[in-house]
């Protein structure tokens, strides 16, 4: 299977979901028992946070949340401080959908595997674009969506599960195997896989993740850092936009998050978008703590996703329309 290829995995350990949301419920209510405590990051997405805050709110679990800084870095030794005798998982989303930046995984994973922990990754926003290894980074679970830098339809996902994890499934039925039996399957996948699943969906994923492997990783990489790294140093040019997240390219996903002095951020997307035909997400991006730890939090931030098939004079475009709002602020002082 070409995202057991993709991941360092064995392809029986994948199971197909509806999306990363789906594949992260089913991680977090499968594994998370009564009197457990997990810990999360600031940098997390929705798709995590309200999973466990459901579940601290009903009294089921315990939850802390590690803080990151300004920059969406987040340090590894805080997870030391953070571990108690009933924590039984660590979450951590890969590369922040805000600022791009990227979690040391890898540390994080020797660190969940010293303390007998199991690991759950958010790779939401790095698979496809980031290498992956479940095996080196001691990943026990990695959720994914397939509509992302891995190029398939909406309405695809998949999760990684470790040999000897076993999830509590969230949905029983018919898997097409051992029908004579009236419980579910104790086997991988069909455990997980109740219903017919997507599989027009799942032949359209299939096709984008050939396409990655025959382009390579590190090209498609290595194109859209290079334009991240050229529209943040042209950014620093003008004078009135925030940038916000690390400067160094290296360290993120071609994500540049950015706002014009004390303009609300959806204005400024929808100026992009009905003069310029520029599309961006502005606002808080179904990620509250992150805007808190980068400061906007009330006023969220307009987010530009640069992709492998943007050119340099896609870039340029949104730097001169950027410009113009620039200058139009110039003229006026209020927030529109």
């Amino acid at each position: 299977m070409l995202i057991a290829k993709l991941l360092n995995a064995t392809p029986d350990r994948i199971i197909f979901t509806c999306s990363a949301t789906d594949s992260l419920n089913l991680a977090i209510k499968g594994y998370l028992k009564k009197g457990d405590h997990v810990i999360v990051t600031s940098m997390d997405h929705n798709s995590i946070l309200r999973p466990v805050m459901h579940m601290e709110r009903e009294g089921i679990i315990e939850v802390s949340v590690i803080a990151s800084d300004s920059k969406g870095y987040i340090n590894s030794v805080d997870f030391f401080t953070q571990i108690r005798p009933n924590t039984k998982l660590i979450i951590a989303t890969h590369a922040s959908n805000v600022v791009g930046t990227l979690a040391d995984i890898e540390k994080i994973g020797e660190i969940a595997l010293a303390n007998r922990l199991a690991f759950l990754v958010d790779a939401s926003q790095s698979i496809g674009v980031v290498p992956l290894d479940v095996q080196k980074m001691h990943i026990d679970m990695l959720a994914l969506p397939g509509h992302k830098s891995l190029f398939g339809p909406t309405g695809t996902g998949a999760l990684y599960i470790r040999d000897g994890i076993d999830l509590v499934p969230l949905r029983h039925g018919g898997t097409g195997t051992f029908s004579e039996s009236m419980f579910q399957p104790e086997e991988m996948p069909h455990r997980y896989e109740s219903g017919t699943g997507n599989l027009i969906g799942i032949a359209g994923l299939n096709a984008g993740i050939k396409y990655i492997l025959s382009e390579g990783m590190e090209k498609i990489r290595e194109h859209e850092e290079n334009l991240a790294d050229y529209m943040y140093q042209e950014l620093l040019k003008l004078n009135k936009v925030i940038v916000y997240g690390t400067e160094k390219a290296c360290d993120k996903t071609a994500v540049i998050s950015l706002n014009i002095n004390n303009w609300a951020a959806s204005k400024i997307g929808q100026l992009l978008s009905d003069k310029f035909g520029i599309i961006t997400r502005a606002g808080l991006h179904c990620a509250p703590l992150a805007h808190k730890a980068i400061g906007t939090e009330s006023c969220g931030t307009v987010r530009f996703g640069i992709g492998y098939f943007n050119t340099k004079e896609d870039i340029d475009c949104a730097l001169e329309a950027l410009n113009e709002i620039c200058k139009k602020q110039q003229t006026t002082t209020a927030p529109i």
